[in-house]
C-alpha cells in the first residue's frame, strides 16, 4: 500500500514564495528588467525543495522557461559543473533551434559543459598550462553570454540544486556568473543545505563573498512554528491532528518538515511515543519494513550517487526484471526512492535518507557495492551520462580500495577534469592519484605514460610516450592545477616538496621548470619579486642541451627583466628565448619570446625593427588563434604606440583586441585593453570616452590599479586633490608594495607629486621625486620618467616666489636637470618633453622667455595631445606679456593663445587650466569669449577678500607667523590669527602653506608684491 507522506498542502514559507516570486517579475519588467540572482538556504529536510517546486509552478504559469540542474554526490566527490550540465541540457531540449543560435560558433568551448554540442564534430582539446587560466575565463564568459542570449525574448527560470555538493569549478562559474550577467529575463536560484556549512566547508567563502554582492538576494528558511506542523500533519493525515499527537510530533521534530513527514506517517493512527529517539532509526524504520530486495536495491542507490540510471542499477543489483521492479515499486509506494525527473533513473526522496542507509552499510558491503558498479561501468560506460563516465567510475574503484584499478581511473578521470577546465578537480584527482601511487603495484605503474595523463610534462631528454609516468611527473601537473584554480598555496606547497624530491636527483631541467612554477607562484601570492626563483632556473639550465625548459626559463627571465630590470639583459635573454623556442620547436614560447624581444627593441631605440616584430607575431597569432599570445599582442603592442605618442594607433589596435578578448571570453585580457584604451584617449583629449573606459577596467582584479593611475590623472587635470587621492590609494593597493615595477612606481610617484603640489606641499613633492629617483632611473622606462620630471619641473615653477620653496631649491632643479639628461629622446613624444621640462626649468630660476615656450609648442603641436598644447599654450601666452619679453608685449598674440587654451580647458572641465588661463587674461585685460568664468577683474574680489586680508595673505605666503604679521602692520596676534583663519575659509584651503600656492596660481600678487614674497 503507498504511504502518502508529502503534504498535498503547501504550508507557510509565504514571505520566502513572495520574495521569489518578486524576483521573477523584476527580472521582466519591459523597461528595467535585468537578471536576477537568488541564493536559499536552510538546514535537511526544513522544505526547500518543496518551495522551490511551488515556484517553478509560478513561473510556468506564468510563461518562464525552467530548467533544473543538482550538483551530483559521488561519494565525497562532486562532479565538474554537473548542475549546469544538467541544466544547459534541458534549456536545448527545451528550445534545439534557439540553443543552436545562440552557441553557433562557440560550440568546441561549451561542449565542456555539454559534451553532446560537439557530436559528430572535433571534441574539444585540453589547452596546455599556459592557456589554461584565459581560457577558464573564455568558457565562464561564453556561458554567461548563452544564457543572456536566452534569455533575451523569453523569461529564463534556472534553478541550481544541493550547492552544498557543488565542485570547486561549479561554484567559480557561479560567482562568475553572478557577478556578470547583466541583461536578459532570467532567474538563477541556487539551494544549498545550511547544516552542512562548517567553518572550513569550501561552499562558506563563496556565500560571504555573495553576500557583499548588491545584486544578490539570500533567503533563509526557518523551521516550522506549532501550527505550521498541525497544517501539515492534517495534509499527511487527511484529517485533523489530535492536539496532543501534534505537541509530540512537533516536540520529537522541532518543527523540520521532513521529520514531521516521517513522524506522522509513523504515527499510525495517533502514538509515535513507541518511536526510538534516534534520529538514525527515524530515517530507517520505513526502509526496513521493505521487502528484502527492496532493502538491497535501496542500499545500492545509497552507494551508487545521487542518481543511479535505471541500466545501470539493473546490471549491479543483478535481479531478474521482474524482481527489480518490483522491488523498485515497494522502495517508490513507500516514498523512499522517486524516479529522477528525466525519467530514466531513481534517487532517494530525500539526501538525509539515503545518507542514513548508506551509513548503515558495513565496510566491506560498501567496497563490494562500488567495485560492483565500477566493474559493470568499466563493462559498458554508455549505461552513465559521457560527462560523468571518468569521475564516476575513478570514484567507485576508489571506494572500492583497489588501488590497482583506481589510479588510472583517477588519472583518467583528471585528464577530463582538465580537458573541461575544471582545474579544481583535476588538481583534487592528481592528489588522490598521488595518495594511491605507492599502494599500486609497480607493474600498473610502469604501463602509465606521462603523454596519456600529464600536459605540462616537463622535458627531460625523454620520450614521454615510452617513459614510464613519475610521481614527479603527477606533481608537476598538479601544481600547474593548482595555480590555474587559485589554489596557489597548495600548488606552492607541491613545488615546495618536488625540489626536495628533485635534491638527491641529477635532473637539473625538472628542477628549472619547478624553479619557474614557484616563480609565479610567489609573486601571485606576493610573497616576492620572483627573480630569486628565475635566477637559480637559470643557472639550472646553463651548459645542458637545448630544451622547452631552456626556451620557457629565458622567456620568463626576458619578462621579468623588461618589467623591473629593461636594458641590454633582458634583451639578450628574449634573443636567447626566441633561438631556443626555435631550436626545440615550442612555437608558442617563441611567439611569447618574439613579443618580449620587439617591445625591448622600441625601447632600445630601433623602433621600426620592434614594431615590424610586434606586428609580425600579432599577424601569426591571429591566424593561428593562438590566444593567450593574442591577448598579450592587444594589450603590449597598443601600449608600446603609446608609450612612443602614436596614439590613434594604439586606440585602434585596443578597439580590435577588445572585440576579440569578447569573442573568446577572456575578460581580464579584456579588462586590461580597457585600461590602456583610457590612457591612448587621454592622451587625445577624449576624456568622457577616456574615464568611462577606465571605469570598465575594473570589471576585473589585476587591472583595477591601472584603471586607478587613469583616474588619478583625470582628477589631477580636474583639480581634485582628494579624489587624485583616492584613486592613488587604490592603485597602491592593487600594485602593492612586494614586487616593484616601474611601469606602476613611476606612474604612482607622479599621481602622489602632482597632488603634494597641487595642494601647496611642494617640500613633499620634492621628497616624493628624490625617494623616487635617487638611484637613478632604469634604461628603457622614459616612458614613464618624462612625465614625473615634468611634474617634478612644473611644480618648481609653480613654487616660485615661495619662501618655504626658497631652500634645497638650487638642489631640486639639478636633481631634475640630471634626471632629464638620463632619459632617451629618440621620438618626437620624448623630444617635446625634454624641451618642455628644460623651460618649465627656466620658468622655475625666472628666466623663461616666449621663444623658449615657442620651441616647445612647436614641438608639441604635431602630437594630437590638445591638453598638453593648451597648457603650453598658456605658458607662452604668459611669456608674451610679460613685461620682460623679448620686443614688448605681443597682446593679440597670448589673446588668441589665451583662448585657444581656455576653449580646451572648458571641453576638458579641466578647471585649474581654465582658472591660470582666466587669471592671466584678468591681469592682462584681455577677454576670453566663451570662458567659463565670469569673474571680476580682480581675482582677490571674485574670492572675497578685503585689502586687509589680501595684505595678510601676502606676507603669509612670505612665511611670516601671526606675530611677525602683526607687527608689520601694527595689529594685534589675535587680528592677525583671524585674518588668516578667515582667509583659509575664503580660499577653500586647509593650511598656510596650500593657501600661498593657490594665491600664487591664481596671480593675487602683482609683481611687485610677488619680489616682496620672494625677498
Amino acid at each position: 500500500m503507498e504511504t502518502r507522506s508529502v503534504s498535498p498542502v503547501f504550508v507557510g514559507r509565504a514571505d520566502e514564495l513572495r520574495v521569489l516570486n518578486d524576483a521573477l517579475a523584476r527580472a521582466v519588467e519591459p523597461a528595467a528588467g535585468e537578471p536576477q540572482a537568488l541564493l536559499l538556504g536552510g538546514e535537511a529536510g526544513v522544505g526547500k525543495t518543496r518551495l522551490i517546486e511551488e515556484f517553478e509552478a509560478a513561473a510556468l504559469a506564468a510563461g518562464a522557461l525552467v530548467v533544473v540542474g543538482g550538483c551530483v554526490e559521488i561519494g565525497a566527490d562532486g562532479l565538474p559543473f554537473a548542475p549546469f550540465s544538467a541544466a544547459l541540457r534541458a534549456l536545448r531540449e527545451q528550445l534545439p533551434a534557439e540553443f543552436a543560435a545562440a552557441a553557433a560558433g562557440q560550440e568546441e568551448e561549451l561542449a565542456r559543459l555539454l559534451p553532446e554540442l560537439c557530436e559528430g564534430a572535433r571534441r574539444p582539446q585540453s589547452t596546455g598550462g599556459r592557456a589554461g587560466e584565459e581560457a577558464m575565463g573564455r568558457l565562464f564568459e561564453l556561458t554567461a553570454r548563452l544564457l543572456e542570449r536566452m534569455a533575451a525574448d523569453r523569461t529564463v527560470v534556472m534553478v541550481l540544486e544541493d550547492l552544498h555538493w557543488a565542485d570547486a569549478s561549479t561554484r567559480h562559474l557561479l560567482s562568475y556568473l553572478f557577478r556578470t550577467l547583466r541583461s536578459g529575463r532570467l532567474v538563477v536560484l541556487a539551494s544549498y543545505r545550511a547544516d552542512d556549512i562548517h567553518r572550513r566547508h569550501p561552499l562558506r567563502p563563496l556565500l560571504a563573498e555573495l553576500d557583499r554582492l548588491r545584486t544578490v538576494r539570500r533567503v533563509e528558511l526557518a523551521r516550522f512554528s506549532r501550527d505550521e506542523v498541525a497544517h501539515q500533519m492534517a495534509g499527511i493525515l487527511a484529517a485533523e491532528p489530535a492536539p496532543k499527537l501534534v505537541d509530540d510530533v512537533f516536540e520529537r521534530s522541532d518543527g523540520n518538515a521532513f521529520f514531521v513527514e516521517e513522524l506522522a506517517v509513523a504515527s499510525h493512527g495517533g502514538n509515535c511515543a513507541a518511536l526510538t529517539d534516534s534520529l538514525r532509526d527515524l530515517l530507517l524504520v520505513r526502509v526496513e519494513d521493505l521487502p528484502d530486495d527492496a532493502q538491497k536495491v535501496a542500499r545500492i542507490v545509497a552507494e551508487g550517487g545521487s542518481t543511479v540510471e535505471y541500466d545501470l542499477l539493473a546490471a549491479v543489483a543483478d535481479l531478474s526484471e521482474d524482481d527489480l521492479i518490483d522491488a523498485l515499486r515497494a522502495a517508490v509506494g513507500a516514498n523512499i526512492l522517486l524516479a529522477s525527473p528525466g525519467g530514466d533513473g531513481y534517487r532517494f526522496r530525500h539526501s538525509l535518507v539515503r545518507e542514513a542507509v548508506g551509513d548503515d552499510l558495513l565496510p566491506g558491503e560498501r567496497s563490494r557495492i562500488n567495485r560492483r558498479f565500477a566493474t559493470v561501468l568499466e563493462a559498458d560506460p554508455a549505461l552513465v551520462p559521457a560527462d560523468q563516465r571518468a569521475a564516476r567510475l575513478a570514484s567507485y574503484w576508489y571506494h572500492a580500495h583497489d588501488a590497482a584499478k583506481a589510479l588510472p581511473a583517477v588519472l583518467n578521470a583528471s585528464v577530463v577534469a582538465r580537458s573541461r577546465h575544471a582545474y579544481a578537480e583535476q588538481l583534487r584527482l592528481l592528489e588522490r592519484a598521488m595518495e594511491l601511487w605507492d599502494a599500486a603495484p609497480d607493474d600498473v605503474r610502469a604501463l602509465l605514460r606521462p603523454v596519456d595523463y600529464t600536459e605540462v610534462y616537463p622535458p627531460c631528454g625523454c620520450d614521454p610516450a615510452s617513459t614510464p609516468l613519475r610521481y614527479l611527473d603527477l606533481m608537476a601537473e598538479a601544481a600547474v592545477a593548482g595555480r590555474l584554480c587559485g589554489e596557489r598555496e597548495r600548488a606552492l606547497k607541491i613545488t615546495k616538496r618536488a625540489l626536495r624530491h628533485l635534491e638527491d636527483e641529477q635532473d637539473a631541467l625538472r628542477s628549472a621548470w619547478f624553479w619557474v612554477q614557484r616563480s609565479r607562484l610567489v609573486q601571485s601570492l606576493a610573497r616576492g619579486d620572483g627573480w630569486k626563483e628565475l635566477a637559480t632556473a637559470q643557472d639550472l639550465v646553463r651548459g645542458h642541451a637545448p630544451s622547452e625548459v631552456h626556451a620557457e626559463v629565458f622567456t620568463m627571465v626576458a619578462g621579468w627583466q623588461m618589467l623591473h630590470q629593461p636594458g641590454p639583459e633582458s634583451l639578450v635573454a628574449a634573443e636567447q628565448a626566441v633561438e631556443y623556442a626555435r631550436m626545440v620547436g615550442a612555437s608558442e614560447i617563441e611567439l611569447n619570446a618574439r613579443l618580449t624581444l620587439g617591445g625591448l627593441v622600441v625601447d632600445t631605440g630601433d623602433i621600426d625593427a620592434g614594431l615590424a616584430e610586434m606586428y609580425a607575431v600579432r599577424d601569426r597569432v591571429t591566424a593561428d588563434e593562438v590566444v593567450t599570445v593574442l591577448c598579450r599582442c592587444y594589450i603590449n603592442l597598443p601600449s608600446v604606440l603609446e608609450g612612443i605618442g602614436r596614439h590613434r594607433e594604439s586606440l585602434d589596435l585596443l578597439d580590435e583586441g577588445i572585440k576579440l578578448a569578447q569573442r573568446y571570453g577572456l575578460r581580464e585580457s579584456e579588462a586590461w585593453m580597457w585600461a590602456n584604451r583610457s590612457e591612448s584617449l587621454y592622451s587625445l583629449g577624449r576624456w568622457d570616452d577616456a574615464v568611462d573606459s577606465a571605469s570598465r577596467a575594473v570589471l576585473s582584479a589585476k587591472p583595477r590599479g591601472g584603471a586607478g593611475v587613469r583616474l588619478a590623472y583625470f582628477a589631477l587635470a580636474r583639480g581634485d586633490m582628494a579624489e587624485a587621492a583616492r584613486h592613488h590609494a587604490e592603485a597602491w593597493r592593487h600594485f602593492g608594495t612586494h614586487d616593484s615595477i616601474p611601469q606602476n612606481t613611476l606612474p604612482l610617484a607622479r599621481i602622489a607629486l602632482g597632488i603634494a603640489a597641487g595642494e601647496g606641499r611642494i617640500l613633499d613633492a620634492r621628497a616624493e621625486f628624490r625617494r623616487t629617483v635617487g638611484d637613478g632611473l632604469p634604461p628603457g622606462t622614459q616612458r614613464y620618467g618624462w612625465p614625473l620630471v615634468l611634474a617634478a619641473a612644473t611644480a618648481e615653477a609653480e613654487a616660485r616666489g615661495l619662501a618655504i620653496a626658497a631652500p634645497g631649491r638650487d638642489e631640486s632643479l639639478h636633481l631634475i636637470r640630471t634626471t632629464a639628461k638620463s632619459l632617451a629622446t629618440r621620438v618626437p613624444v620624448w623630444q617635446a618633453y625634454e624641451r618642455w621640462v628644460r623651460a618649465e626649468l627656466l620658468r622655475a630660476e625666472g628666466h623663461a622667455t616666449s621663444d623658449d615656450w615657442l620651441e616647445v609648442l612647436t614641438a608639441i603641436s604635431p602630437l594630437e595631445r590638445p591638453y598638453d598644447l593648451a597648457r603650453v599654450r598658456h605658458r607662452l601666452a604668459e611669456a608674451l606679456l610679460s613685461p620682460g619679453a623679448p620686443g614688448g608685449t605681443d597682446r593679440d598674440r597670448a589673446a588668441e593663445l589665451l583662448r585657444q587654451a581656455a576653449a580646451v580647458g572648458e571641453h576638458l572641465s579641466a578647471r585649474p587650466l581654465v582658472e591660470a588661463v582666466t587669471q592671466l587674461a584678468q591681469r592682462a585685460r584681455l577677454p576670453l569669449t566663451g570662458s567659463m568664468s565670469s569673474a571680476p577683474a580682480d581675482p582677490a574680489e571674485e574670492l572675497g577678500l578685503t585689502t586687509r586680508e589680501r595684505a595678510v595673505l601676502r606676507l603669509v605666503a612670505a612665511g611670516r607667523s601671526n606675530r611677525q604679521i602683526a607687527e608689520e602692520l601694527f595689529i594685534s596676534p589675535k587680528t592677525a590669527s583671524v585674518h588668516v583663519s578667515n582667509i583659509l575659509a575664503k580660499l577653500g584651503v586647509a593650511g598656510r602653506g596650500e593657501a600661498a600656492a593657490l594665491a600664487h596660481r591664481l596671480g593675487l600678487f602683482t609683481a611687485d608684491e610677488e619680489s616682496l614674497v620672494a625677498g
